[in-house]
């Protein structure tokens, strides 16, 4: 069997995947099917991929059968977990909670006392609040209506 191409000889656009064919009972499915993200990994980036999975992710053993330092071995896996849609640079922003707009809201719902002073710890610290209390003075009346 053929090693899977996923771009195109002509014009270098990608390909998609159209046809899926069983050998067994030589059904064939036609369609619009997405390629796994691993797939989409060139080469060198499959190659370390399979280092660092046969030394189950210990940098060190990866850094000495590679040959490279602490710092290029960590590249390379950012590389690779940015090219199969891990962003890390944008998922560490979004962690981190430094909108002053969003603290400012949650300071006000702690001074409305919709938040405790543990729930606004958690959100400051960049966990979620729980669902906001009822303020103390705040009385239901029943619905007669």
């Amino acid at each position: 069997m053929r090693p899977l191409i996923l771009k195109c000889p002509s014009c270098n656009g990608d390909l998609a995947v159209s046809k899926l064919h069983c050998h067994a009972c030589e059904i064939a499915i036609e369609g619009d099917f997405g390629i796994p993200a691993l797939l989409r990994l060139n080469r060198a980036q499959l190659d370390f991929v399979e280092v660092f999975l046969k030394n189950r992710g210990n940098i060190r053993e990866v850094e000495r059968e590679l040959g490279v330092s602490y710092p290029t071995v960590r590249a390379r896996l950012d590389e690779v977990l940015d090219a199969i849609g891990f962003n890390l640079a944008s998922k560490a922003d979004d962690d981190r909670d430094d909108d002053p707009a969003s603290r400012r809201a949650v300071l006000e719902q702690l001074s409305a006392g919709k938040l405790s002073p543990e729930e606004a710890m958690r959100a400051l610290s960049g966990g979620r609040p729980s669902t906001p209390r009822k303020e103390k003075s705040e009385r239901e009346e029943p619905d007669h209506g």
